[in-house]
């Protein structure tokens, strides 16, 4: 892997990651650009104890633009975008619209491949393992900026689940603060740690889940792949490293070469759920890393959470009354039945 950082027109940070060390990436951004103005604010909820981003120039970004003139492209034929080179293996930038800025955080964009219509499923083995490599360094990164507690990888695909550019991409999220979903999980290890004279609760659910086997979907030999017990949403899979590790960076290099063959196929048989009249399954590929500094963070096991929102042919599962309004989720399909649906729909 190549690395090279420069900056565009308004100052905001781009890395190139290349698969060829021979590269040369020094094309400038030539769009005159007014610098970043963000007004991005944490408030605290008293009553919740959680944390909410207030950003409202968010109202302003691209929405939904037409594929010759998506930003995420590379820039040809006098057409600058924010990737200033006329092609690329896999970029990261700093978000021209973030959540969180300044002593609140940073937003990244991650663009997967150069291909407008292609996606993450599509890409080569190798080329995915680029993109892992790119999320272990900006992890690596973004974990020394003083007012970050905690660094979130994550892909949003499809315009069911909200995403506003059609290019493959995910983005990062470095928070100053603990998310509360990460907090809920680091309390239930500890818990379970004082409850059992020091037993690791992720060990547990891992080791359980392949006892029972019913809902385990892909068994790799340093990967593997299953549907949650309590799963929330209709179709859910967690991966997770056999051996525990906290974060990216603490993955070996046998866990890096078998990562983009279990989880490239598992992308594969989500778009095969609901068979091939149907357009591309919408999901939501999100990374659960250790916390920077929190209590419990050495017990914490990485893992991979991928679920989507749609429940079965032409519906979607909302999150309506019970689910918003007190965060008890009611699943429609029972995870033993996802698990054998995953596994039904393996490549041939």
């Amino acid at each position: 892997m190549k690395k090279t950082s420069t900056r565009l027109a308004d100052g905001r940070e781009l890395i190139y990651y290349d698969l060829r060390d021979d590269l040369v990436r020094d094309a400038v951004d030539r769009r005159p650009l007014d610098p970043i103005s963000t007004t991005s604010e944490i408030r605290r909820d008293r009553l919740l104890g959680d944390s909410v981003a207030v950003a409202s120039h968010r109202q302003a970004r691209t929405y939904h633009p037409p594929a010759d003139e998506c930003p995420l492209c590379p820039s040809r034929e006098g057409r600058h975008t924010e990737i200033p080179e006329p092609d690329y293996d896999v970029v990261v930038f700093e978000n021209r619209f973030p959540s969180l800025a300044g002593d609140s955080g940073r937003c990244e964009v991650v663009c997967f491949t150069s291909d407008h219509e292609a996606s993450f499923a599509e890409l080569t083995e190798q080329q995915a393992g680029l993109v892992l490599e790119a999320w272990t360094d900006r992890t690596a990164e973004l974990a020394e900026l003083p007012s970050v507690e905690q660094v979130f990888c994550f892909e949003n695909r499809g315009r069911e689940i909200g995403v506003t550019l059609g290019h493959p991409h995910g983005q990062i999220y470095a928070y100053p603060f603990v998310t509360p979903r990460t907090a809920l999980m680091l309390r239930s290890l500890t818990e379970h740690a004082e409850r059992t004279g020091g037993a690791n609760l992720f060990d547990e659910v891992l080791a359980g889940e392949l006892a029972d086997g019913r809902r385990v979907v892909i068994e790799g030999e340093h990967w593997v792949a299953f549907v949650p017990y309590a799963a929330h949403w209709p179709y859910e899979v967690h991966l997770y490293p056999r051996r525990r590790v906290r974060d990216l960076r603490a993955l070996d290099d046998a866990q890096r070469t078998e990562f983009p063959q279990i989880y490239l196929e598992l992308l594969r048989r989500f778009d095969r759920i609901f068979g091939s009249h149907e357009p591309p399954t919408p999901y939501i590929a999100a990374w659960h890393q250790a916390p920077l500094r929190a209590p419990g963070r050495e017990g914490f096991a990485l893992h991979l959470e991928l679920f989507t929102v749609r429940r079965t042919s032409g519906k979607l599962k909302f999150l309506a009354g019970s689910e918003s309004g007190m965060s008890v989720f009611i699943n429609d399909v029972p995870p033993e039945a996802a698990a054998e649906r995953l596994r039904e729909v393996a490549s041939k």
